[in-house]
């Protein structure tokens, strides 16, 4: 993975325009080839994905500087790098100045369910507004497209007027979406852990948490499983349900065949507090064939099945949304996330 870093690890400053080039805020550029575009609040994003490697370029709207380009470039890698990622410290390039621009780029490397993933930010700064460029990749061919995509990069701050207090208001996940058609074989996950809400603004976690996962087949089969572990609850639920899957176009239905819900006591001798305990009871449990709306995403955590339903059902649960109701899953590519209750028959 270092070696994946260094790779890409070259600065390279304004050059002339190329064919087909495209402006957003200050700077015009040329898109990579064959992926995909999405504009969003404060960025622009190009994302790829090709069987179970991906990749996401972002192109940032301009903020005020800090006034050195050492600074800008450690408060966008904090700001837009680090959060949420376990990531190793940036290697950086020196600082290298050309046009009235200084730029630096750096990179660091983190894992996503056991997948090397390559971080590599590029900033300049004219030492009044900075501009960021921000790649994830997880294989080299997409480290060729991002340098491609600097070496074509042109910034005019001629329009722009200083402001005060101007920043980065672009912190979001980079995402866009892929083709309806992509593969939904294979592992999905959705993991959202139990909080007591904020206090002094920090997030109070309990140790709980709510886990589903979808194992997509090759065969057309399916297997849906769900387990909660919640600090104000004294049992465990747990979900085990089969059956087959078909996709046309960007609709996904789910047609089940065999299911069930149980509760299960917690075991809370010494330090397994979220063991199984003995078996209490079934739970009612309805077999609902559903058809949803399907769509494919990449942000900082790899491929994203976004699942939509009219209305809530037993499987999904009930999550407003402003258009409607969905649950988001991530591509899995290590172990499931959860375990079976003691003795439990397939």
């Amino acid at each position: 993975m270092k070696k994946l870093c260094v790779f890409a690890l070259t600065v390279v400053l304004i050059t002339s325009a190329f064919a087909q080039q495209k402006t957003f805020d200050v700077v015009t550029y040329t898109p990579p080839k064959d992926w995909t575009e999405k504009q969003s609040d404060g960025n622009i994003s190009y994302s790829r994905i090709d069987g179970g490697n991906w990749a996401q370029i972002a192109l940032y709207n301009h903020r005020n500087s800090e006034g050195d380009i050492q600074a800008d470039f450690d408060k966008d890698w904090n700001e837009l790098v680090t959060q949420g990622k376990d990531i190793s410290a940036p290697e950086k390039t020196a600082p290298t100045t050309s046009g009235g621009w200084t730029v630096i780029s750096g990179s660091g490397s983190w894992q996503y369910n056991g997948a090397n993933v390559a971080t590599l930010l590029t900033v300049y700064s004219n030492n009044k507004i900075c501009v960021s460029v921000l790649c994830n990749a997880t294989a080299k061919p997409y480290l060729k497209d991002y340098q491609t995509l600097i070496g074509s990069l042109n910034l005019d701050a001629s329009t722009i007027k200083e402001s005060v207090g101007a920043e980065n208001n672009a912190v979001l996940p980079v995402s866009a979406p892929t083709t309806a058609n992509s593969s939904i074989v294979g592992a999905w996950i959705n993991f959202t852990r139990e909080s007591r809400g904020f206090i002094n603004g920090y997030n109070m976690y309990t140790g709980g948490y709510m886990k589903k996962e979808y194992l997509f087949k090759g065969d057309g089969t399916y297997i849906f499983r769900q387990k909660d572990w919640l600090a104000v609850r004294d049992n465990i639920y747990f979900v085990y349900e089969t059956g087959k899957w078909a996709v046309n176009g960007n609709k996904l239905t789910i047609t089940p065949a065999k299911g069930k819900a149980e509760w299960w006591l917690k075991d809370n001798v010494g330090n397994n507090v979220d063991k199984w305990g003995p078996y209490q009871k079934a739970e009612k449990y309805a077999l609902e064939t559903v058809t949803y709306a399907i769509e494919f995403e990449t942000d900082s955590y790899g491929r994203v099945l976004k699942v939509s339903y009219g209305k809530p059902t037993q499987r999904d649960g009930d999550h407003p949304a402003d258009n409607g109701q969905y649950t988001s899953y991530v591509f899995d590519t290590g172990k499931s996330i959860i375990d079976y209750p003691p003795g439990f028959k397939k």
